[in-house]
């Protein structure tokens, strides 16, 4: 079949196709980007949903594969945590791809998941209650209170250690809960943003040190710190950052993160603890009281112990702090991924390029060698196909050239 004048041809098919694919790489990264702006306006303004919550969800589905899997072993620990962790990922890569020549529907997916897993505004909503509470000098409500933001045992806290725990809980939880989503988020896309709260929410779950997961919960422990090892450093940095908001100091904050941010026994918590304390100008860790057990924590900062007037300037500094964390997530995928992006498309084709020059070289020169050694005939037609024939027999090279000149 002939093509003249303007009609359709394989090279216009071609050109097409390659503007689709250089329009989808180009609007991705857009609504990635809108989608982070969306749902941190969404956590902003709404905060977590009331009922049907997708991570309590998840959490009750990951506490039923967990009754089924417990072994008191890593083993079963490790496949829980991948099996658990594993369908969030294919379910936003499933989703991923489906939409990825459709940006607003990308986008509305990203919004959506981004809502769903991040918590700044609850946190700073709890802290502000827990500090009013503290204010009234409401003690047995501001211990019921405590629950809401982390796992100690308040029966015997008085005011300073309420407010530390407050203050240890919102420095924390604003990576966990805030920077680490939109970090994640912005690199991987929605498989990123439900990756991530699907392991953090393990941690939760099982990481923590009893008896009956103090082997199984260990991977996803172990996970949960190294997906959180860059965010809670950027929590640190941009904690000194934003200092000033609540009337922090800067130097101060930058040389209490420095000096003391190693000496938590967490490799991610003290990141961020160091750099609240430094900021606030108060004097974290010392016993944590769990329930059936109790831990003994380094001191980070210099000054005194937090009092309830302190949880104002903390709730202020973690909003500061998310901020600016979603400022640098959403120019991340249409800048520094998409260099990375392209730079990685370059050098694959880089390796194809090279790999085929390498088989068609090689092709050859093996295809003389054989036919010089075995008296074999090979010949590449014009369509790319192999033909071949036995020695002193031209059937096969014409049977060939017949299928070409006939079209088929």
């Amino acid at each position: 079949m002939e093509h003249g004048g303007r009609g359709w041809s394989p090279g216009c098919s071609s050109r097409l196709a390659g503007r689709g694919v250089v329009r989808v790489r180009r609007t991705a990264p857009v609504a990635n980007a809108v989608g982070l702006v969306a749902g941190y306006a969404l956590d902003r303004l709404l905060g977590d949903p009331r009922r049907w919550h997708p991570v309590a969800g998840f959490g009750q589905v990951a506490g039923a594969l967990e009754s089924r899997l417990h072994r008191p072993d890593r083993t079963a620990g490790a496949v829980f945590t991948a099996l658990a962790v594993g369908g969030p990922v294919v379910l936003g890569a499933v989703a991923a791809a489906a939409t990825r020549d459709r940006p607003v529907s990308r986008a509305v997916l990203v919004a959506a998941g981004t809502w769903t897993v991040l918590g700044g505004r609850t946190l700073r909503h709890e802290a502000a209650v827990m500090g009013r509470t503290l204010r009234d000098g409401d003690l047995p409500a501001a211990r019921r209170r405590l629950g809401n933001l982390c796992g100690r045992d308040p029966s015997t806290l008085d005011e300073s250690e309420l407010a530390r725990a407050t203050v240890e809980s919102v420095a924390e939880n604003t990576s966990d809960a805030v920077v680490a989503p939109l970090l994640w988020g912005a690199v991987a896309g929605l498989p990123g943003l439900l990756g991530y709260r699907a392991a953090n929410t393990l941690d939760a779950m099982v990481g923590h040190r009893s008896e009956r997961y103090a082997r199984f919960g260990t991977p996803a422990a172990r996970l949960d710190d190294l997906l959180n090892l860059v965010p809670s450093r950027l929590t640190g940095l941009l904690t000194i950052a934003v200092a000033p908001v609540a009337n922090g100091d800067r130097e101060q904050a930058w040389r209490v993160w420095r000096r003391d941010r190693n000496d938590h026994p967490s490799p991610n918590a003290g990141q961020c603890e160091a750099a609240m304390a430094g900021a606030l100008g108060v004097r974290l860790g010392g016993r944590n009281r769990y329930f059936g057990r109790s831990e003994v924590r380094p001191f980070l900062g210099d000054g005194p112990r937090p009092e309830a007037r302190h949880l104002k300037r903390a709730a202020r500094i973690s909003g500061a702090v998310g901020l600016a964390a979603l400022g640098l997530a959403a120019a991340y995928p249409v800048t520094v991924g998409r260099l990375a992006g392209a730079v990685a498309r370059r050098s694959l084709r880089a390796v194809a390029a090279r790999s085929g020059n390498g088989l068609r070289s090689g092709g050859a020169e093996g295809g003389l060698r054989s036919d010089a050694a075995g008296g074999g005939l090979r010949m590449a037609g014009r369509n790319g196909r192999l033909l071949s024939g036995g020695v002193g027999s031209e059937r096969g090279l014409f049977r060939g050239a017949a299928r070409r000149g006939s079209g088929r």
